[in-house]
């Protein structure tokens, strides 16, 4: 099974310690924490026999996928979730992100959250919480579709779960034209939500898939043959609706100059980002979105994080 979201900082410390080789001061500076609360971890991960299986790849395999993955990516956390004895291997990943996702926020934080089958997913698994103070903002316009998994309805679900305050976009995610979508940013109240994205502590979001199954494309945001279009001009995921391409950079397009959302570089200067990947398909986007520094902290399945590793060997 995964670790557990409350005790993941106590396989890292043991990790770092016993087979990176660090000393516990290093491992306290790694992981920001006390040299006291260092020596607690490791004493806990003895008793509790985490300490055997964190060196055992066999019977322990998916953390050590997700240490390597950490090490590789440049990730603060990452939690792989096994699957292995459920009929459906990817049905674990909402109730894991759910409960990673619980453990990050805390009272008064402001949250920036995006869209997609995923995260509708998560805000259907995650446990309610009597968080103070938190704020819910939707990181990018609205889509007309009626479908649970638009922006605004994630927002809302996840506001709801958190007894927090819920803030939606007043502007669809794709205009018709790159001057109206000029125009529109530069009304007071867009430009103020989109402005307020970098004082987020933290975010939720998926990398999105460019192919005929896409919420995008599901959602009326593009057509099949828009998609087509992007996908020559070098389109590899979707990053809170717009396009990005295989090294993670905004791609130059029509497309990403009509959609309203938070500017990627504000994004990336959100604290923590949890990116919750639940697709085997999605190896190319999540490949994209790591490459572009957009995550923080990572929630996906075993079979991803293979492959992942196995993509990116040098």
């Amino acid at each position: 099974m995964a670790i557990r979201a409350a005790d993941h900082i106590v396989h890292k410390a043991a990790w770092l310690y016993y087979t990176h080789g660090l000393r516990q001061d290093e491992v306290a500076k790694r992981l920001d924490i006390s040299r006291a609360s260092v020596a607690m971890y490791l004493r806990k991960a003895r008793d509790s026999g985490i300490v055997t299986i964190a060196a055992s790849t066999e019977l322990f395999a998916s953390d050590v996928l997700a240490r390597e993955i950490e090490d590789r990516f440049g990730l603060e956390s990452v939690w792989v979730a096994d699957g292995s004895s459920l009929p459906d291997p990817e049905a674990e990943i909402p109730a894991l992100g759910a409960s990673v996702f619980l453990s990050m926020v805390g009272s008064g934080q402001k949250v920036g959250v995006a869209w997609g089958r995923t995260i509708y997913a998560i805000a259907d698994a995650m446990a309610y919480a009597d968080l103070q103070g938190v704020t819910v903002v939707e990181l990018c316009g609205n889509l007309g579709a009626p479908y649970s998994y638009r922006p605004d309805q994630c927002t809302m679900e996840i506001a709801r779960r958190l007894n927090a305050k819920g803030l939606n976009f007043y502007a669809p995610l794709i205009l018709s034209t790159e001057e109206l979508a000029r125009s529109l940013r530069a009304e007071p109240v867009i430009r103020e939500q989109l402005a307020g994205v970098g004082e987020c502590d933290i975010a939720l979001f998926s990398v999105g898939m460019l192919d005929e199954d896409s919420h995008v494309v599901k959602c009326g945001a593009i057509t099949i043959a828009e998609l087509r279009a992007l996908r020559r001009q070098g389109a590899t995921g979707v990053i809170a609706g717009q396009m990005i391409d295989a090294n993670g950079a905004p791609l130059d397009c029509d497309y990403n100059r009509r959609c309203i959302s938070a500017d990627l570089n504000d994004f990336r200067a959100i604290p923590k980002r949890l990116m919750v990947v639940q697709e085997a398909a999605k190896l190319e986007p999540l490949r994209a979105a790591l490459a572009g520094r957009f995550a923080t902290h990572l929630v996906l399945s075993r079979s991803n994080a293979s492959a992942l590793l196995e993509s990116t060997a040098t």
